[in-house]
């Protein structure tokens, strides 16, 4: 299952990001982890979450992202729930590719049994009918 929580820039999808995160931590029956651009979050969510920072692997596109969801699960079968934050501020403001990763995520939670949810800095009324069924 994906979720995508979509705003422009204060409309507190960050902060809905981390309550989430939060539930996730005391709810999920398995691993907690976090993909964000730089390293903001450190001191907001719990020891348990697993932090990555996307900006220190050098990740610039989908496809490099695409890559590191698939080698943290081959990795670490017990991921349950990952959160991206800032998901232009990882592979660019490209609304097409960025609706093109959404959807490559909904099929690779569905096959790997896990959670995705993906903050995007966009007006949500510009967002695609594809992308709309997960807001």
């Amino acid at each position: 299952m994906i979720h995508v929580i979509m705003g422009l820039k204060g409309s507190g999808k960050t902060k809905k990001l981390i309550d989430s995160i939060k539930d996730a931590v005391v709810n999920a029956h398995g691993d907690v982890v976090c993909i964000e651009y730089g390293q903001k979050l450190t001191y907001d969510l719990p020891h348990k979450v697993r932090l990555v920072d996307s900006k220190e692997y050098g990740i610039s596109n989908p496809d490099m992202l695409k890559g590191l969801l698939s080698g943290l699960h081959a990795g670490n079968y017990d991921i349950t729930n990952v959160y991206i934050d800032n998901l232009y501020k990882t592979i660019g403001n490209d609304r097409a590719a960025g609706e093109e990763f959404i959807l490559w995520c909904a099929k690779f939670a569905e096959d790997n049994y896990m959670e995705i949810t993906v903050t995007v800095s966009d007006d949500a009324a510009l967002a695609s009918e594809a992308v709309k069924q997960y807001l």
